[in-house]
């Protein structure tokens, strides 16, 4: 029984495999890359708009991140980030745009069981553990750092 099971299981993976998409790593790199440099030149020209108005670098960059979190939040609300990020990968996914992103989408979709229930419960599902792990390791590093020092 177990070994018509395990033939079954080949037998499906091989099928699988047979029958997914190939992915083309090279055109995938250069969107990514493309998309991410936009994103980063996008920013970067913000950023010098905020300082040709008199503010200093330091304010403007935080000014930018919080544009950029806002304007990924607003695109995963429309509907319009997925089809974005669909299309760069990584070049999307990857800057703190992508951590908007995945904030405020299982809020989106749980939207419809009301406010606490299903945008409050559902905001942090998938953000959560990677804050937790992040705080984590940052008060595990501190300790370390203030016991060598």
């Amino acid at each position: 029984m177990n070994m018509k099971k395990n033939q079954l299981n080949k037998k499906y993976n091989k099928y699988v495999k047979d029958i997914s998409p190939k992915p083309n790593y090279l055109a995938n790199s250069i969107k990514a890359f493309v998309t991410g440099g936009l994103v980063c030149v996008f920013g970067f020209a913000i950023q010098k708009l905020i300082i040709s108005r008199g503010i200093d670098k330091e304010t403007a960059g935080t000014i930018v991140i919080i544009l950029l979190v806002c304007l990924s939040q607003l695109l995963t609300g429309f509907g319009v980030y997925d089809k974005l990020a669909k299309y760069a990968g990584a070049g999307l996914i990857v800057p703190i745009t992508g951590f908007a992103n995945s904030v405020v989408a299982p809020a989106m979709e749980y939207k419809r069981e009301g406010i606490v229930l299903g945008v409050g419960a559902k905001l942090f599902s998938l953000a959560g553990p990677v804050l937790v792990c992040g705080y984590s390791a940052a008060v595990v590093i501190g300790i370390i750092y203030t016991l060598i020092y």
